[in-house]
């Protein structure tokens, strides 16, 4: 038998470690999250609870979200068990917390995280255990000291289940975080894995190796991530950085509604609540072509952006003698990414 309440209790305590350590940097007078619990009313075939935790129009965060949730059904739909025929009609039940955290800067990243186990099971067999999630960081104005930062705190997470795990992770993160329809990654990466059930470095039983790597991606998220923001929430923005960071938020809310599994998915769009999430996305944003270059975007706001990451010499156009890139930030992506081996 699987212990769901051990889970649970790892899963709750994270996300109230995660929010004490946003409101501490948020300060004495700063914002404080408020609680949303929900219940999914009895008779349907999907079921679940669970506590979404909201700020809003915080001194740092100007909106943010971290969610714990508990779905169960009575059977996986066909979307997951494509790849696992044997386990259709198999009851599952999964749970996990998942966060988005939008500053108010525009020098401070936007971050995701997620770490999630699923359950199935079937009468007369041994239950079936799978763990995933991932944490990655989506800057406006890359700083190079603030993605090592980030990169380096995953790798000393994941060394302990072997040498090769972070490079086989961040390279899983870099592949799924990619808006193909526009050919450029949503940030400068992290770390991603799904479907975890093996045994190896770190722990021979599954289960107990899985879970034990699943909490240290969780645990190390607020110290990947925290300390970027406390070094850059006071750094002098106007309006105009405001607005590159609107534009790129727009790639970020694609990305969501477009390609993450966790959207499209039907039995979790279907079992989970899916406002808290729009909620926490619903940050200032902004979607614009630019008839100049046919991009979406304003060309202004990438000259001053790839001028103030020095790509550009000041007072020169991003034009197409300098390359195939679209944004500032988006060069900083690969430049990042191409450096990845380093982290």
């Amino acid at each position: 038998m699987i212990d769901t309440t051990r889970l649970k209790t790892y899963f709750t305590g994270l996300q109230a470690r995660i929010v004490a350590a946003a409101e501490v940097l948020e300060g004495e007078n700063g914002g404080r999250f408020r609680n949303d619990p929900w219940q999914k009313e009895a008779g349907q075939p999907l079921g679940g609870s669970g506590l979404t935790c909201i700020i809003e129009g915080g001194r740092v965060f100007e909106r943010g979200g971290v969610a714990f949730s508990h779905v169960n059904g009575a059977a996986l739909p066909a979307s997951a068990t494509a790849k696992r025929p044997e386990l259709a009609g198999c009851a599952f039940e999964a749970m996990g917390v998942s966060l988005v955290l939008h500053p108010h800067n525009p020098y401070c990243p936007t971050a995701h995280m997620n770490v999630r186990t699923l359950i199935a099971s079937k009468a007369g067999e041994a239950p079936l255990v799978w763990f995933g999630g991932g944490m990655d960081l989506t800057p406006y104005y890359p700083f190079a000291e603030d993605i090592r930062h980030f990169h380096g705190t995953c790798k000393q997470a994941l060394t302990p289940f072997g040498e090769d795990v972070h490079a086989r992770y961040k390279t899983w993160c870099d592949e799924y975080f990619f808006l193909k329809h526009r050919n450029e990654p949503r940030g400068v990466g992290g770390v991603f894995f799904d479907d975890l059930n093996e045994g190896g470095e770190g722990g021979s039983d599954p289960f107990e190796r899985c879970f034990a790597l699943t909490r240290a991606v969780g645990d190390a998220f607020s110290t990947a991530y925290l300390p970027i923001i406390e070094k850059r929430q006071d750094t002098p923005y106007g309006e105009r950085e405001r607005d590159f960071q609107a534009y790129r938020r727009g790639r970020y809310v694609e990305f969501n509604l477009v390609w993450d599994r966790g959207t499209v998915w039907p039995a979790i769009r279907r079992a989970y609540r899916i406002d808290p999430h729009v909620a926490a996305t619903r940050s200032q944003m902004a979607l614009r072509l630019d008839t100049r270059t046919g991009h979406t975007g304003s060309a202004d706001l990438r000259d001053a952006a790839a001028t103030r990451l020095g790509l550009i010499a000041p007072g020169r156009r991003q034009g197409r003698q300098d390359g195939p890139l679209r944004s500032a930030v988006h060069q900083v992506q690969c430049l990042a990414r191409r450096g990845g081996d380093r982290y």
